[in-house]
C-alpha cells in the first residue's frame, strides 16, 4: 500500500511537472522617458533597449512573468514642445537596468499548441526594482558626483502575441513605468546645478517587439481564473 500510494503521488507529480508550458524570449525596442527634461510624449521611443524574459503559463488566460531589461534613457529640452523647455536647453541620459515580476492576462484563451488558440491581446502588471545612476552632491570644484542607487517601479503594459512557426511565437508590447522617483534625470535638491520644475516622478517606457520560444508538453493547465 505504502509503494503503490508513493507511485501514484509520483505519477501526479510528473504530470504537474511535464504538463506545463514555459517560454523563454528576447526583445528589442526602444525606450523613453517624461520628466522634467525634453518631450513629454508618453510613446517615443528614442533609445536603442532591450530585455530578456521567461514565462509560466498557469492557464490558457493567465501568465506569470520574470523580466531583466536593460534600458537607456535621455531627455533633451531642444526637442520640448514648450518655449520655456526649449530655451532653458538641458539635456541628460541615464541607464536603467530593471528586474521585473508580474503578470500577464490574456483577452482571449492562449495555447500554441492549438490550432485555433494561439493569438491573443494581452495586459500586464509588475512589480519591478530598478537600478541608476544618480547625483549624491558636489564636489569642491561644483561638479556633480554620481552613485548608484535601487528604487521601485510599477509597469503597467499592453501587447500581442501569435504563433510564428512551430515553437517560435512573436509579441508586441508597450509598457509604462511609474517611477516613485524624480530623480532619473539628475534633477534634485541634492543636484544645486539642476534643481528646477516640477515635483512628479519620472515615468519611462519600452515599446518592442520579441520573439518567443515556447518549451514543454502540450498543457494541461490549472484550472481557476
Amino acid at each position: 500500500m505504502k509503494k503503490r500510494i508513493l507511485f501514484i503521488v509520483f505519477i501526479s507529480f510528473s504530470s504537474i511537472v511535464l504538463g506545463q508550458v514555459y517560454e523563454i524570449g528576447l526583445s528589442l525596442g526602444g525606450t523613453n522617458y517624461v520628466g522634467d527634461i525634453g518631450r513629454t510624449n508618453y510613446i517615443y521611443p528614442n533609445q536603442l533597449a532591450g530585455n530578456v524574459f521567461f514565462k509560466y503559463n498557469y492557464n490558457p488566460r493567465i501568465a506569470l512573468r520574470g523580466t531583466f531589461s536593460y534600458l537607456p534613457i535621455s531627455g533633451n529640452d531642444a526637442n520640448a514642445d514648450t518655449n520655456f523647455r526649449k530655451n532653458r536647453g538641458l539635456n541628460f541620459s541615464n541607464t536603467i537596468n530593471e528586474l521585473a515580476l508580474g503578470m500577464e492576462y490574456n483577452f482571449y484563451e492562449y495555447d500554441i499548441s492549438s490550432e485555433d488558440k494561439n493569438w491573443t491581446p494581452y495586459i500586464l502588471v509588475e512589480l519591478a526594482a530598478l537600478n541608476y545612476s544618480y547625483v549624491k552632491g558636489q564636489n569642491p570644484a561644483d561638479e556633480n558626483i554620481f552613485d548608484k542607487k535601487t528604487a521601485f517601479a510599477i509597469p503597467i503594459g499592453v501587447g500581442f502575441k501569435s504563433k510564428l512557426s512551430g515553437s517560435f511565437a512573436f509579441s508586441l508590447e508597450t509598457k509604462f513605468r511609474y517611477s516613485f522617483k524624480d530623480d532619473l534625470d539628475f534633477t534634485s535638491e541634492k543636484n544645486t546645478n539642476l534643481n528646477i520644475e516640477g515635483n512628479s516622478n519620472d515615468w519611462y517606457m519600452f515599446t518592442g517587439v520579441s520573439l518567443i520560444y515556447t518549451f514543454g508538453r502540450p498543457a494541461c493547465y490549472t484550472q481557476g481564473l
